[in-house]
């Protein structure tokens, strides 16, 4: 029995994903969203973690390293996500925090989130050709980390000031690094970038 721990945060769309799983003999389903997710994740002990990459908490960024904890006694979970070609950016957090299993959420049949979930229970990497696409665009994700630090601040309603206080920046720096991810996002102001960034799952 493969035991199965679907987080999505869509309370719907969870529960009826969650009751078709249920028919597969072979799979033990249990499901919770994201925000109580690390503690299912601890009293579940799942052999796979299925998780949805919209997630309505943190400006959309899920806290895909609380899935993949190593406890004292067992090895974490492996993970399956299901994502979508046009928000690269979670491709991308997705592949750094180590996921098997790729399932496009957008376009594929029912029965490919089961086929990966079983082939990623045996250790073994499981990509949906249509997110080939999003892959591309995640790995010319256009701003760097110390950029993306910067930004998600200013969504947070940071100031100049503040962001430079936070990061231990000169106000200059942080004017410099604004301009750069204005640029680099092509975007017209700073509000606009937040937005561009948000909806490629960058930030």
């Amino acid at each position: 029995m493969i035991r199965v721990l679907l987080v999505h945060d869509a309370c719907l769309e969870r529960s009826v994903l969650a009751e078709w799983l249920r028919r597969e003999p072979d799979l033990g389903v249990f499901d919770t969203p994201w925000h109580t997710a690390p503690g299912r994740l601890r009293s579940v002990r799942p052999d796979v973690c299925a998780a949805d990459l919209e997630c309505s908490d943190a400006y959309g960024i899920p806290p895909l390293g609380e899935l993949s904890m190593r406890e004292p006694d067992r090895s974490p979970p492996r993970l399956l996500v299901m994502a979508s070609a046009n928000r690269p950016g979670l491709l991308k957090r997705a592949v750094e925090a180590g996921a098997l299993g790729y399932v496009d959420k957008e376009g594929a049949a029912p029965e490919r989130l089961v086929r990966g979930i079983r082939r990623v229970a045996e250790g073994k990497r499981f990509v949906d050709d249509s997110l080939g696409f999003g892959f591309l665009q995640a790995a010319e994700m256009p701003l760097t980390r110390r950029e993306l630090s910067v930004l998600s601040l200013a969504a947070e309603g940071a100031s100049i000031a503040e962001i430079a206080g936070s990061l231990h920046l000169s106000h200059g720096t942080v004017r410099n690094y604004m301009a750069a991810i204005t640029r680099k996002t092509g975007a017209r102001n700073r509000i606009d970038a937040i937005r561009i960034s948000q909806g490629q799952g960058w930030l």
